[in-house]
């Protein structure tokens, strides 16, 4: 059996995209998985046996020392590096930006740390990027020119300045300001940038001639600034073509109105991923610790009762590690079925079945987990029911919400099934009284890893009304809800009595 646990929790970690090391308080590196030797360009089992410092950048190696040993001590679970930015080294010696969520933990009376950690070097350079393009639209803008403070040359032009000027952002990029101020020498310019090299100098403002492609100029006004773009020096220009003045308050008016609704969008979206992923990083953690505590305290308390007339408090810690190892497959399988979703590789078996067959099953195994006092009304005349689909995919669709109805209402409740069927479609309804869903959180219910925030210290994945959602609307289906906090939910799945295979 113990063998076995360690599988699973070679499994888990094998499935989790994220990369995991596991440490212990000599800040030895015990385990690591394919993500994670990936992510820092190690071989398996490469990192087995090795100091954490070879993840970390050497100018960080004094002061990691400190800061591990604190977290030791207070044995709180955290993200590394809150307010401020964190690295780790590849192996080759390049140092990468990183999130990190700690977890300790403690396996026969040793202390470990278990860290998630996510590469976001990609999410970081698009941040510096936006962060730059923010700054220049909220100036309320027309053309905009950014380039190298040393060699002068294009690194970006907006939409706009290349629709006037004529070229494309391509030709742009080969060219310096000095190619479209034809009144203009290098020196000259030079001279004029120099002026933002002194103090309380933040920016310079000019009129000048620009020249366009076709060879026609314009009057321009120039705002220009020194900025930076990540660790590039650069300068970032606003040209107004005075030509169009009378017209342009307005044109620019409605451009930054949707330049700014586009940037919120935006900046909404990422926040939402952000908070999404923490809250994921928290689930794996707790879903992961809660079961193997459970199975180490049983495991460790078996090898005390010897004695026969001790059997039946064996076989109680027996059941506890089967189903605490039950709990943990169940989430490998959820992770399993979401990956072979994403990849298409889901082959449904559709077959005539009685929609009674199903639902006394479905039933049957939810009755063992009613709490006291709870109640499943069976719906009546369903006898006659009958359709062509996946008997599997709707078996699992309704044991989810009869699961989670029971878990998320109280003692002494009752919980509704209703089927109704037509000449095409079938409707079947869960209704509970339970604790009901935020309006704020309804709108990503059935996001994968997303967990309403009345139902955190529940255990559960936020998986599983994904998977469903997936699998119905591949069947053509549909699942919606209604719900209100404090006073229940009513989950309805719509199908196709015959499935078009």
């Amino acid at each position: 059996m113990f063998r076995q646990d360690q599988d699973i929790f070679k499994l888990l970690l094998g499935s989790i995209s994220e990369g995991v090391i596991i440490v212990d308080k000599h800040q030895n590196i015990v385990e690591t998985n394919d993500s994670a030797n990936k992510m820092f360009g190690y071989e398996t089992d490469e990192l087995i046996n090795q100091p954490l410092n070879i993840l970390i950048p050497q100018n960080y190696h004094a002061e990691h020392g400190a800061h591990f040993d604190g977290f030791i001590k207070k044995q709180h679970r955290r993200r590394m590096g809150q307010g401020r930015d964190i690295f780790g080294a590849h192996k080759d010696g390049s140092k990468f930006p990183i999130e990190a969520g700690l977890n300790p933990f403690t396996v026969y009376g040793k202390n470990f740390v278990m860290a998630l950690v996510i590469d976001v070097t990609e999410r970081k350079k698009l941040e510096q990027e936006k962060n730059h393009l923010a700054n220049i639209i909220l100036k309320s803008l027309n053309e905009i020119y950014v380039f190298d403070a040393k060699t002068l040359k294009f690194i970006n032009v907006n939409h706009g300045a290349q629709k006037n000027i004529g070229y494309s952002l391509k030709e742009l990029q080969t060219m310096t300001p000095l190619d479209i101020k034809p009144n203009y020498t290098e020196s000259q310019f030079r001279e004029e940038i120099a002026l933002l090299d002194k103090e309380n100098t933040e920016k310079i403002e000019f009129e000048t001639v620009h020249q366009r492609k076709s060879g026609s100029t314009y009057p321009a006004y120039v705002h220009l600034q020194r900025s930076k773009l990540g660790d590039r020096d650069v300068f970032f220009a606003i040209i107004l073509d005075i030509t169009e003045q009378k017209n342009y308050t307005e044109r620019l008016e409605k451009t930054v109105d949707i330049r700014t609704e586009e940037l919120k969008t935006a900046l909404n979206a990422e926040k939402e991923l952000n908070d999404l992923k923490t809250k994921f990083l928290s689930m794996v953690s707790h879903e992961f610790k809660t079961p193997l505590s459970g199975i180490l305290t049983s495991t460790m308390l078996l090898s005390k009762y010897k004695l026969s007339e001790q059997q039946d408090k064996r076989e109680k810690h027996i059941k506890t590690i089967t189903e605490k190892v039950q709990y943990l497959n169940t989430i490998l399988n959820d992770f399993l079925s979401v990956e072979k979703l994403e990849k298409g590789k889901i082959n449904y078996k559709f077959s005539n079945f009685k929609l009674s067959k199903v639902l006394n099953e479905v039933i049957y195994n939810a009755n063992m987990l009613l709490k006291d006092g709870q109640q499943i009304n069976y719906p009546e005349n369903i006898d006659h029911m009958a359709m062509y689909q996946d008997e599997k995919i709707l078996e699992l669709a309704l044991s989810n919400l009869i699961y989670n109805a029971i878990k998320y209402s109280s003692e002494n409740t009752i919980i509704d099934v209703e089927i109704s069927q037509n000449e095409s479609t079938t409707i079947f309804k869960v209704i509970d009284n339970g604790i009901g869903i935020p309006a704020k959180d309804q709108k990503n219910i059935f996001n994968r890893y997303f967990r309403a925030e009345n139902a955190l210290l529940m255990q559960g994945t936020g998986i599983g009304l994904n998977i469903v959602k997936d699998h119905l609307e591949n069947l053509n289906g549909t699942i919606s809800f209604t719900s209100e906090e404090h006073k229940g939910s009513t989950f309805v799945i719509e199908l196709p009595n015959k499935a078009q295979p």
